[in-house]
């Protein structure tokens, strides 16, 4: 129930937008079709970004304890042409919604939570979102 709660209260006091953000991204990079790994990327974290608590974003390589594509060289040349592109900018929009956050003893976790997806828009790429209980 409190998990609800607080993805309730994220989701109308700024998850919204982010998530909204990452999605625009992931729309941008299907529609040049080159873009389509980090669509998929966009997607996922957005789905992350609208509904965080009771999820972790995690390397797939520490999931699954093997490289793939995203995790290997690709992904790292992946998550260079990113950042270049439009990682910068999502991680700033969340950087500034977690000062927005801080101002306000309630709103600590909800910061915590956008410097934590600051780090994640970063580089995506060879991350995937799963729940908390199967960590």
């Amino acid at each position: 129930m409190l998990r609800f709660l607080l993805n309730l209260l994220w989701f109308v006091l700024g998850g919204f937008v982010m998530g909204l953000g990452w999605w625009l991204a992931g729309l941008i990079a299907a529609i040049t079709i080159v873009g389509l790994p980090w669509a998929r990327a966009c997607f996922e974290i957005g789905n992350f970004s609208f509904w965080p608590f009771g999820q972790e974003a995690i390397s797939r390589r520490e999931l699954t304890g093997r490289d793939d594509i995203g995790t290997g060289p690709f992904g790292l040349i992946g998550n260079v042409i990113w950042f270049l592109v439009a990682g910068w900018w999502l991680a700033i929009g969340h950087l500034s919604s977690a000062l927005a956050c801080f101002i306000s003893i309630i709103g600590i976790p909800f910061g915590i939570q956008h410097v934590k997806l600051a780090l994640i828009a970063l580089t995506p790429i060879g991350m995937t979102v799963v729940p908390m209980h199967r960590l």
